[in-house]
């Protein structure tokens, strides 16, 4: 249970627990937690020490839970949410990002705990009520916490912002790590828009589908079909062109893979060739047999491009210079091709799909504790500019005072360093105790190397230019399919 703060952010009297009372239906409720608890098996003795807790077990839901609590508690429980997991995937409980940070902090006496989520996929309708029912059963265990801070990766910090914002009474603040933080709308949308152009310019006339899928087996078909044209057009100048026009769509950085040649300001060649490898993966999974899973559950097609205006786009993206040399060495218009993106036949949403998506998916940015996100700048998968649709979503709803973001400067998806979570962590942990933000990239990185002495800190100054379609609550003026 989290304590109550003043107005600056310091513990204060305790919160009364949104479910105490005497409720018969909750009691029903704790009683079946409480059964579920007493399946949780114990690491043997050689793994832990005798007087650490580690749980692991199943909630009503079907979902797996994992609790690890030090004999020493500090009181302050970190409810860990993890990234997405495909259909068909395993989908073990996580409570942490990785081994190196759950030993640290265990040794610190924190108290780590987190689920798998009842489901797979597109998970938000299952995850956040496993996440609190996971808080639940912590809490009839061990106790009411001192402080609980939600935190997470990927699709994990979508949900961790979700519980944030929708759960604030059992929050006291909040780490959203390269989050999907522009919400689901928003996400699907983004998505349709550079495998519209690659269909557009590289396979006009194929009738390759882009959404409302029957199923897996259509959508898979359907990513071979237009991965094997952009495959064939990578070999060729006009194709590579093509190609980087439809990253840049996606915000695709030039950069996003360590094991990448980093290209120099002007090498547009090794930067489209990096690009055509995000594009691929983007191809394979997400584009199409991770938009199906979430379109069976949406009851549709929940994003559209009708309206869009490609040029406009293209012209506000940071990778529009790369585009327009990338055309001027192919000897290709792009004025032709954006004009063919502007009559093309384009994709309409189903109005049921969009009003789930944006009842279960959309963020508000009405935020009522602190909240930290972090993002590498090299993120292909989820484009650092989502943080930016979230600044905005947050300071319509006057919520901008609580949120902060810092920008590591590295290629990949989530791909910080022990020492960069665990400062990231611990700025949030400052804030709450002293009502001030300090996120000074140089404070950041003194605390990274303390926490980690072997990794280089990365934090620089950044700012995100726009995210390209942003949706969320406090904008009523976003633009409806």
């Amino acid at each position: 249970m989290a304590p109550a703060r003043d107005p600056h952010g310091r513990p204060g009297l305790p919160r009364r627990h949104p479910h105490s009372g005497r409720n018969p239906a909750l009691r029903i409720r704790l009683a079946l937690l409480t059964t579920c608890l007493s399946l949780a098996t114990a690491l043997p003795a050689q793994a832990a020490d005798a007087t650490d807790s580690h749980l692991e077990g199943k909630l009503p839901s079907g979902a797996a839970y994992v609790m690890d609590v030090p004999a020493s508690w500090n009181g302050t429980v970190l409810l860990y949410s993890h990234g997405y997991t495909p259909a068909g995937a395993p989908n073990p409980a996580q409570n942490t990002p990785g081994t190196a940070a759950r030993d640290k902090l265990l040794a610190r006496g924190y108290a780590l705990i987190g689920s798998s989520y009842a489901t797979n996929g597109w998970a938000v309708t299952e995850a956040v009520p496993d996440q609190l029912a996971t808080l639940d059963l912590f809490t009839e265990k061990f106790g009411s916490a001192r402080r609980t801070l939600a935190w997470g990766t990927s699709y994990g910090g979508f949900v961790t912002s979700m519980l944030a914002e929708r759960h604030a009474d059992r929050f006291d603040g909040s780490l959203s790590m390269c989050g999907l933080v522009q919400g689901g709308v928003a996400n699907w949308n983004s998505t349709l828009d550079p495998v519209f152009a690659l269909r557009t310019l590289l396979a006009p006339g194929s009738g390759v589908r882009l959404a409302g899928f029957a199923d897996q087996t259509e959508a898979v078909a359907a990513s071979k079909t237009l991965s094997s044209k952009v495959e064939a057009a990578q070999r060729t100048p006009d194709g590579r062109a093509r190609i980087a026009l439809a990253a840049a769509l996606h915000n695709i950085p030039g950069y996003n893979d360590s094991a990448q040649t980093e290209p120099g300001p002007t090498d547009w060649a090794t930067q489209q060739s990096n690009q055509y490898a995000a594009v691929r993966g983007l191809l394979q999974l997400p584009a199409f047999s991770w938009r199906q899973e979430a379109e069976s559950r949406a009851g549709g097609n929940p994003s559209w491009n009708t309206g869009v205006d490609y040029t406009a786009m293209l012209a506000r993206s940071p990778l529009y210079k790369e585009v327009t040399e990338l055309y001027k060495e192919a000897g290709l218009s792009l004025r032709t091709d954006l004009s063919a993106l502007g009559r093309a036949p384009r994709v309409s949403a189903d109005p049921q799909a969009v009003r789930w998506m944006r009842n279960t998916s959309v963020l508000s940015g009405r935020l009522t504790d602190p909240q930290l996100n972090i993002h590498t700048t090299g993120d292909a998968l989820i484009p650092v500019q989502a943080e930016n649709a979230y600044h905005r979503a947050a300071t319509g709803a006057g919520s901008a005072g609580l949120l902060r973001q810092a920008y590591v400067e590295g290629p990949g998806h989530c791909t910080f360093t022990t020492g960069e979570t665990l400062a990231a962590l611990h700025t949030l942990e400052k804030r709450l105790d002293t009502g001030r933000w300090d996120v000074r990239p140089g404070t950041l990185n003194a605390t990274a190397a303390t926490e980690d002495p072997a990794a280089e800190p990365r934090y620089i100054p950044y700012r995100p230019t726009a995210y390209p379609r942003p949706y969320d609550l406090a904008h009523p003026g976003d633009a409806r399919p």
